[in-house]
């Protein structure tokens, strides 16, 4: 019987240890052990989502939800700190002969790096096994931490420039309508090769580390996900209503960030379709399309599409990654900005972008206030599994 509670002990270490190398060490996508961390991640998420329902406004539910990836980590960290402790005290039973005695003596071992004793039969290659590990895994979660948070801002810095080229929050089609009216249309050839490039860092970094998909941007109506899905719909529009004259830059930052979302939601472990239908149903629908192309016409924006013309391109484009831009984007509770889908977890609508008021010397100055909601909250019947 004592063989069989180390041998179970031994084996809870082990699939700590390889938890904590993939997660900390080993940069890919959590597929085995490191999945634990993926668990861990969703717990921590549920809580602090179900504490932010006591709050109303956008503002301070984002305020309660930014400490999500924070805590996530802290958790990650107890619970290593805790399996590694249950996996040392049954090593230890066969010395001991008593589960008290042996978690006692784990627990000194680790929280001492192995210089303490609780009393009782020591086995000494357990004790000096169980700090050095512990040592190691704090060392390891010490360098983790600068990689983590390196990713994090590289992530933001375009975020934060979408305030003057997408609004805030984000919209596929202010983006095109922003650089018409400012006539800097021609820079649009370089902001999509920046965001291909941005996407391309995103899956990477998002994969390898899912628990950035908890960090919010610093501001509450900034977002990495409505961001990207702004620069998608802007660049599918594009080509849609100007196939033409739009570049291939905006050809190819529609295929990487499509990619970039399909291989976050395979970490999620979400069931996706890689290659859907491009005539598939969209949940946009073709009077919202046609209205956002009646907005760029009055800003003078180049078409060479109707609406109607360009309607079957765009849902060609957009079939690609509505469906998961607007899981992810319910399941982190995202800023509800126009095109993004429903937020379960949100008592208001669709926000429209805040577009800063034209101003010349001497007019009186507005007020910058939050749009009202355009498009009032329709609760679900059902709710998927999260």
């Amino acid at each position: 019987m004592h063989a069989v509670i180390f041998a179970l002990g031994l084996a809870l270490v082990l699939f700590t240890g390889l938890s904590i190398l993939f997660t900390l060490v080993l940069p890919r996508r959590p597929t085995g052990p490191e999945r634990l961390s993926l668990l861990i991640n969703r717990a921590v998420r549920l809580i602090v989502l179900g504490v932010s329902r006591c709050f109303g406004s956008y503002e301070s539910k984002d305020a309660v939800l930014a400490a999500t990836g924070p805590f996530a980590i802290v958790a990650q960290l107890a619970v290593w700190l805790g399996l590694f402790v249950v996996g040392y005290s049954m090593m230890l039973e066969p010395h001991t002969h008593s589960l008290s005695n042996a978690f006692a003596q784990g627990s000194v071992s680790i929280f001492t790096v192995g210089t303490g004793s609780a009393g009782g039969s020591r086995d000494l290659s357990v004790d000096i096994a169980a700090g050095a590990t512990w040592a190691v895994v704090v060392a390891m979660q010490i360098a983790y931490l600068p990689a983590l948070y390196s990713a994090f801002s590289e992530r933001e810095g375009l975020v934060a420039m979408l305030e003057s080229r997408a609004g805030v929050p984000a919209w596929g089609p202010e983006v095109l309508a922003r650089h018409q009216m400012v006539g800097i249309v021609d820079t649009l050839p370089d902001f999509y090769s920046d965001w291909e490039k941005w996407a391309a860092d995103l899956a990477e970094s998002h994969t390898t580390y899912p628990v950035l998909l908890l960090f919010r941007s610093p501001e509450p109506w900034y977002s990495w996900l409505v961001g990207l899905l702004a620069v998608l719909d802007g660049a599918a529009m594009h080509l849609a209503l100007a196939p033409d004259s739009a570049t291939s830059e905006a050809r190819l930052c529609i295929r990487m960030g499509f990619t970039a979302l399909q291989r976050i939601a395979v970490t999620l472990g979400w069931e996706i379709d890689p290659d859907p239908d491009p005539q598939g149903p969209l949940l946009l629908t073709f009077d919202e399309f046609e209205s956002a192309v009646g907005m760029l016409a009055d800003y003078g924006f180049p078409m060479e599409r109707s609406a109607e013309e360009a309607w079957p391109d765009f849902r060609g484009w957009r079939v690609n990654y509505e469906s998961i831009a607007y899981r992810l984007a319910d399941r982190i509770t995202a800023p509800p900005a126009p095109w993004s889908g429903q937020r379960s977890h949100l008592r208001i609508g669709t926000v429209a972008p805040r577009r800063p008021p034209q101003r010349r010397p001497g007019e009186l100055r507005l007020i910058d206030r939050r749009p009202e909601v355009t498009i009032a909250h329709v609760p679900r019947r059902s709710r998927r599994d999260r």
